[in-house]
């Protein structure tokens, strides 16, 4: 099978122009753009999650639009609204924020619970609702939303159905010295978003996106995928493990994983490295846990160390 990664290497270099010192998250996010996954940023706020998703839209081309999220945004601001036209009699249809292919909702924990769910349906069926009607959004489609975690008046957590729906959930956290140097110089010389140029469009990502779906995957690595599943669900200190989505999920990303190293086969070493970024924020742990202080961070990382990698040749 040819494989065009070099293709999905050349949109990770021009967002790293953008993005310093975050090369991990960058290709974690450019995995998850290739799965058609949906991607949460959570992290405190100026450590460059919206430049992170703008420079996505820009290297990739896409139509992009962003919405702030605050108390007062409406689930007609994301979905659109039927409209009476005086002249003709009828009613038409506005379109809302999510008609784009990149949609970035900033701060998604600071709006409503109900303007939330609005993103429930196009997130899952890739179209919107409106009096009755269901309209398409364009193809491709990937939602990149920020949250923070710190503080939390005005915040309304996002839901378990939701966080669900995030094929990934990353921080990128604070630069270290020397990349908070780098970064200082770039935007006192220009705009480090100007300097990412397209390298791809809409229907080449599409292409791309089918490959990685036809990435081979063992039985072997299939009944590793289950067992790391199935640990999240009889774990002691888990109260919530992984749904069937979620097991798709960290499949797909481990195709995209071995996709950007240029392999056509998953190896287990793509299921643990995409693991705890996939299954984290899919998982409540009990109030025991929580009175013991013990993360679903570190219990995903003991699940790992459990559950023994099958040995298919590379």
């Amino acid at each position: 099978m040819q494989l065009h990664s070099k293709k999905a290497h050349k949109v990770i270099q021009e967002v790293e122009k953008a993005v310093i010192g975050k090369d991990d998250c960058v290709q974690k996010v450019m995995m998850a753009i290739l799965c058609a996954g949906h991607i949460l940023l959570e992290d405190i706020p100026g450590v460059g999650k919206t430049t992170l998703a703008l420079a996505f839209s820009r290297a990739l081309n896409l139509k992009e639009r962003r919405l702030t999220f605050t108390p007062d945004v409406l689930p007609a601001d994301l979905t659109g609204f039927t409209m009476y036209r005086k002249e003709t009699g009828t009613f038409s249809y506005q379109p809302g924020a999510l008609m784009c292919n990149l949609f970035l909702g900033d701060e998604i924990n600071r709006t409503s619970p109900k303007t939330q769910s609005a993103l429930l349906e196009v997130m899952e069926e890739q179209q919107v609702s409106v009096d009755g009607n269901t309209y398409p959004v364009p193809r491709p489609f990937l939602v990149i939303a920020t949250q923070n975690p710190a503080g939390s008046a005005g915040t309304q957590m996002l839901p378990e159905s939701q966080l669900d729906r995030f094929m990934v959930c990353l921080r990128m956290g604070y630069p270290d010295i020397e990349e908070e140097i780098a970064i200082i110089k770039g935007r006192i010389a220009r705009n480090t978003i100007e300097t990412v140029v397209p390298v791809l469009n809409g229907t080449q990502l599409l292409q791309l996106q089918e490959e990685v779906r036809n990435i081979y995957i063992h039985d072997r690595v299939y009944r590793y995928i289950g067992e790391l599943i199935h640990a999240t669900r009889n774990h002691e200190f888990l109260e919530l493990g992984i749904s069937p989505r979620g097991t798709l999920a960290l499949t797909r990303m481990a195709q995209a994983s071995a996709y950007l190293k240029e392999r056509d086969y998953v190896l287990p070493s793509d299921v643990q490295s995409v693991f705890a970024d996939v299954c984290v924020h899919r998982l409540r742990t009990s109030s025991r846990a929580r009175i013991s202080r013990i993360s679903a961070a570190s219990v995903a990382q003991e699940i790992l160390k459990a559950v023994a990698a099958p040995s298919v040749r590379g």
